[in-house]
């Protein structure tokens, strides 16, 4: 029997390319926000094409046959709550598709930081011709919020142009392949003066919401530069904004903020030490085609009774099988 498919799909998003090919294995349901809960009803997977949206608790009494949720992005807390995560319903995500392109987004920040690219650009932009010597990046030290996919792929990639990395996870060891030393998260203020460069990448969890606090920025070097890739809601923005104008730490480079779009009045956007951009460190050019594919690939293994791949630790917030 032919499983039911809805994918949801925000207004003007561009549909997944392959849409044909997964008719061809299943029946298939469009539908927005809106309309998903009707569309839930007798649905076997929901394919969150929409990767941001909240819709599903909504519609979750809906759903009556669901089985399968798989999420086109990495981080899974937005479409996270409390009766799918003690359902049976197995999710999964986009783990892996975005590994690479997010390590080289953090290095070209890092490089950005240390070149002082943001300010020749300045300079050029005033026509004014300002030498200055700028920092080496080799031997210098990052610490690296999360452990997973991406947080492996970033330590591999910094490891590579001789940075000294360090990792932060759920537990401390000393023998892991990629970042060598790991330290337990719940000690980031303790070792958080280590390091020139230290590198968000971890999932929104209760654990992690405000974890780069008032306690934990101060912990860190004048000289430091923060990094966030991972979601806005890690950093507590307001001492955030505190220790840049206090020169507690140096600059920030964020991709990603507690509120997206970031408002017009938000003290982010006039500070010269903080460097933004749209949310859009992983998405390279064919992102989301390689998110169509991903999903059609599971569906295939679905469809032949096999095991799904990036199964996700509903509890946890991470994938727990490949």
């Amino acid at each position: 029997m032919r499983p039911r498919v809805v994918i949801l799909v925000a207004e003007g998003q561009p549909r997944p390319y392959n849409l044909t090919d997964i008719e061809q294995v299943a029946d298939v349901v469009l539908t927005d926000a809106a309309g998903l809960a009707e569309a839930s009803r007798g649905a076997d997977i929901l394919f969150l094409w929409d990767f941001f949206s909240s819709a599903l608790s909504e519609a979750w009494p809906h759903t009556d046959a669901l089985k399968w949720v798989h999420v086109a992005a990495a981080g899974v807390d937005a479409m996270m709550f409390e009766e799918l995560r003690s359902s049976n319903v197995v999710v999964t995500n986009a783990h892996g598709t975005f590994d690479q392109p997010i390590a080289e987004f953090v290095l070209a920040s890092i490089l950005a930081h240390d070149k002082q690219l943001h300010r020749s650009k300045a300079l050029q932009q005033q026509s004014t011709w300002q030498h200055r010597e700028v920092t080496r990046t080799e031997g210098s030290r990052a610490l690296v919020v999360g452990t997973g996919g991406i947080g492996r792929a970033t330590a591999r990639l910094l490891r590579a142009v001789g940075i000294d990395v360090r990792g932060v996870g759920r537990g401390a060891r000393d023998d892991d392949p990629d970042f060598g030393t790991v330290l337990a998260s719940g000690d980031l203020a303790a070792h958080a003066g280590w390091a020139d460069h230290v590198v968000l990448i971890a999932p929104l969890t209760d654990q992690t919401r405000n974890m780069m606090d008032r306690k934990v920025l101060s912990a860190m070097k004048p000289s430091a530069h923060l990094i966030n890739v991972g979601r806005g809601a890690l950093v507590d923005e307001p001492a955030l904004i505190e220790a840049l104008q206090e020169g507690l730490i140096a600059a920030a480079s964020l991709d990603v903020f507690t509120e997206e779009p970031v408002p017009a009045a938000h003290p982010f956007w006039a500070m010269d030490n903080v460097h933004m951009s749209a949310h859009m460190c992983g998405d390279v050019v064919g992102w989301r085609d390689a998110l169509a594919r991903q999903f059609q690939e599971n569906l295939e293994r679905w469809t032949s009774g096999g095991q799904l791949n990036n199964v996700v630790d509903k509890q946890r917030g991470y994938v727990s099988r490949r």
